[in-house]
């Protein structure tokens, strides 16, 4: 079984940056490769729907999900590690969440990391 397991959350000021990582393991056992996956990572509001943030394919390339962190954040992988990372700039009180990370499509989920953003 895939597992997650997301760090890196904490509390900031608006305008400050924060780096967020996902370590994985099981896929080893699965069927699936962590290499040939795409990642992705997630965020959560109370009384809202999960929301897709970025992805990250097999290849290296990018996608963005979520049009308010256009610019701020970037996705990143690790195969050798099988992680990944989540860098994100000029953070604003919408960023607010806790944040996931999983392949897509998404299998369980992991416990996320709450990121508050807060003078």
């Amino acid at each position: 079984q895939v597992q997650f397991v997301e760090s890196g959350g904490g509390l900031v000021q608006p305008g400050g940056s924060m780096k967020l990582s996902c370590t994985t393991s099981g896929f080893t056992a699965s069927e699936l490769t962590f290499s040939r996956t795409a990642m992705t990572w997630w965020r959560q509001v109370p009384g809202k729907e999960r929301e897709l943030v970025m992805l990250i394919d097999s290849t290296g390339v990018a996608e963005t999900y979520a049009e308010s962190i256009e610019g701020r954040f970037t996705i990143a992988r690790d195969n050798a590690g099988e992680m990944v990372y989540l860098q994100m700039n000029d953070l604003q009180p919408s960023d607010t969440a806790v944040y996931y990370c999983n392949t897509f499509p998404p299998l369980d989920w992991g416990q996320g990391t709450q990121v508050i953003v807060s003078s």
